[in-house]
């Protein structure tokens, strides 16, 4: 890690390897905008409340497992992810919930900071379409204390994400 992204990520409160990516990506701007919160953000609701925003505008990444192979879903945080739809979106036999140590294996971070782009490992990427519902959508800096801002086309952009539907529909009477 270069100096700079070191101390750009002390000044914001990002991740290191987060404040790097930001840089590699030519979004080094955007540590002036990460916030820091002392107490932990690791969920949507918690970073909802702290941030002062709605709880579908914050930009969920979570990990599965698809037939055994890591899968990143960013989905806004109200929602949940149906994992039926995951599994037919990319054609495996299996999706379940990544446990704590993949995650960190393959992000580099832990659950409740992982950010949507900055990984350790490339991983295939869906967001939802319910991110594109806001002009702003705010995601994990990679620590549970920090949160950045960003438009969500922009976003998709940098995760290099696939646009789908895979949002769990509340059940119809």
């Amino acid at each position: 890690m270069t100096t700079t992204a070191a101390t750009d990520a002390e000044e914001s409160g990002a991740h290191p390897r987060f404040a790097e990516a930001l840089r590699e990506l030519g979004l080094g701007e955007l540590h002036a905008r990460v916030r820091r919160f002392p107490d932990a953000t690791r969920t949507a609701a918690e970073a909802a409340a702290a941030i002062g925003c709605g709880l579908s505008q914050i930009c969920k990444s979570l990990i599965f497992a698809a037939d055994g192979e890591p899968v990143l879903v960013l989905m806004d945080g109200a929602s949940r992810v149906d994992v039926e739809l995951v599994r037919k979106e990319l054609g495996v036999q299996q999706v379940t919930r990544a446990k704590a140590d993949v995650v960190r294996e393959t992000t580099g971070y832990a659950i409740g900071g992982v950010p949507p782009f900055g990984h350790r490992t490339k991983t295939r990427v869906l967001a939802d379409r319910s991110l594109l519902e806001h002009e702003v959508v705010w995601a994990a800096a990679g620590n549970p204390h920090a949160v950045f801002p960003m438009a969500p086309k922009e976003l998709v952009a940098h995760a290099g994400a696939a646009l789908v539907d895979v949002r769990e529909q509340p059940p119809t009477s």
